[in-house]
């Protein structure tokens, strides 16, 4: 079994910056691949990204390649997903999620078998 904590939500200007952590419990961390979703209100949750357990691969959805950074420091038990150049469309509600099956399609949600609560971000003047 596998708790996942989000946090470092928050309101953020448009073209600004927010860093948001996942803390896991369990001393099994390492063995999980780690992804992040996100769901604006009226939308479906889609993805965002995910890493490896290992941190050694990345991958992440074209809306936010080469403004979003994915890391993980394993022993500490945290994920961070590094969030720049916000933009409005961004805000939404970010989950962290584990799962064993990276390499089986790192951006679908099925699989992955551990969910966080979530952490609001708002990015608003």
């Amino acid at each position: 079994q596998v708790q996942l904590v989000e946090s470092g939500g928050g309101l953020v200007q448009p073209g600004g910056s927010l860093r948001v952590s996942c803390v896991a419990s369990g001393r099994t961390f390492s063995s999980y691949a780690m992804g992040w979703f996100r769901q604006a209100p009226g939308k479906e949750r889609e993805f965002v990204g995910a890493i490896s357990r290992t941190g050694g691969s990345t991958y992440y959805s074209d809306s936010v390649k080469y403004r979003f950074t994915i890391s993980r420091d394993n022993a500490k038990n945290t994920v961070y997903l590094q969030m720049n150049s916000l933009k409005p469309e961004d805000t939404a509600v970010y989950y962290c999620a584990a799962g064993l099956r990276y390499y089986s399609g790192p951006a679908l949600s099925g699989n992955y078998d551990y969910w966080g609560q979530g952490t609001q971000v708002t990015v608003s003047s």
